[in-house]
């Protein structure tokens, strides 16, 4: 139970302002789930030594870290609870398998589904569905089923279910999931595309699973026969790592880069130019759909602030075996914000060159679109070649093929 000398705030009251926080900004928008955030008690689920506040921040919670030290168990943001919970379009009396199980989502499940729905939450972690079962326990869930078990085969006792809720970063989407969800049911899963994770909410269209809601998310790998890390490679230390998320890149030698990045650097700036706290995660997502390979550099801040990379845990980055440009971005004197490119290594002119392009045409033909299209195809199916996916993500079990919209251009 999360407390502290320094608590500030009742469980109550907090709880009373994370909701109406998230009210205001828009992430709560139905009844049901703002009833169910004002009657889960949060900080029943946090460790024992976080404060009331903590607990009640919009943030996320690290339950449990690695070896590593790496975190592989956590409460996600409250904002992304909040907006799964819609995505997934619980009504009462509906079934939902959780997988991935922290009990805190779980009991916001329950309240949504009512009385007459039921609620299984799975992860393999034993320590982690211990800790939530004596949580769920402790906050009036006793109902909600929690039981130790890997990903890639759900739980089938209980199938099928209305809605399969993941809570954690999948690579690939496990046969298991869609056996067991009810054929018109949906499937909300943070899905890993070429290192761009977003949360989708995957419907069934013919032979294959269609995204029909989309979030930029961030969550703990699954762990188990269905994990597909990505790969990371240092090229300063830890200081500077790339990390691959793509079969061909992953086959590079990339010794090279680590001289690359220590040699000259090219600086180049494009035309495209956003307003200050203005969206552009579709342009990630739009680099990454391109031949050349991809991956996407983590900087230490503090330790490698020469590199200025447009986001500093996870950057775009086209590559070679010797050279490479990286997506980056800086604040001009009207206070917009002007993308540009920085490379290093022989190919460092061709690379940067290309990114630019590349910023060139989201801006002109994707920046104002909704988004591009997600369909997912199970393995050993393939998009139809009239649909001309730009970005095809193979993965052992499905194959996730991104089309974008065309639209016209911007004056």
């Amino acid at each position: 139970m999360a407390g502290s000398a320094l608590d500030t705030i009742s469980a109550d009251a907090a709880r009373a302002r994370l909701v109406d926080q998230l009210i205001a900004n828009g992430r709560i928008t139905s009844p049901a789930v703002e009833r169910a955030f004002r009657r889960v008690p949060r900080h029943l689920f946090a460790p024992d030594d976080l404060s009331i506040d903590a607990a009640y921040a919009d943030d996320v919670i690290i339950t449990k870290r690695g070896a590593d030290g790496r975190a592989t168990s956590s409460i996600s943001a409250p904002w992304l609870q909040a907006m799964m919970l819609h995505a997934a379009r619980l009504r009462p009396g509906a079934h939902v398998l959780e997988v991935g199980s922290g009990g805190y989502n779980a009991a916001l499940i329950a309240e949504v589904v009512g009385p007459y729905g039921t609620v299984t939450s799975i992860d393999i972690d034993s320590d982690v569905t211990a800790h939530a079962r004596a949580a769920l326990d402790a906050a009036g869930y006793p109902h909600v089923e929690v039981v130790t078990a890997d990903a890639e085969t759900g739980w089938p006792a209980a199938a099928p279910y209305d809605a399969v809720i993941v809570t954690v970063e999948a690579g690939d989407l496990p046969p298991a999931w869609l056996d067991q969800l009810a054929p018109d049911g949906l499937l909300v899963v943070p899905l890993r595309m070429r290192g761009n994770t977003r949360c989708l909410a995957l419907t069934r269209e013919s032979d294959h699973l269609i995204a029909v809601d989309s979030i930029v998310c961030g969550f703990v790998p699954m762990q188990g026969t269905a994990a597909d890390p990505v790969s990371r490679r240092a090229l300063r230390g830890d200081e500077v790592t790339l990390r691959i998320d793509d079969p061909d890149t992953r086959a590079l030698n990339l010794d090279a880069l680590t001289t690359a990045l220590n040699g000259p650097q090219i600086e180049a700036w494009s035309g495209v130019t956003i307003p200050p706290a203005t969206s552009f995660d579709s342009l990630h997502l739009w680099l990454a759909g391109q031949p050349l390979p991809y991956g996407q550099l983590a900087v230490d801040r503090d330790r490698a602030a020469d590199l200025q990379p447009q986001n500093w845990v996870a950057c775009p980055a086209l590559l070679t075996d010797d050279s490479i440009s990286y997506l980056s971005i800086r604040r001009l004197d009207d206070g917009t914000w002007q993308f540009g490119a920085r490379g290093y290594g022989p190919q460092a002119v061709a690379l940067t060159r290309h990114l630019l392009d590349l910023i060139a045409d989201w801006d002109r033909h994707h920046r104002t679109t909704p988004g591009p299209h997600i369909a997912i195809y199970p393995s050993g199916t393939f998009p139809p070649a009239t649909s001309q996916p730009r970005l095809v993500v193979a993965r052992r079990h499905a194959t996730t093929a991104i089309n974008w919209t065309i639209s016209g251009s911007r004056a």
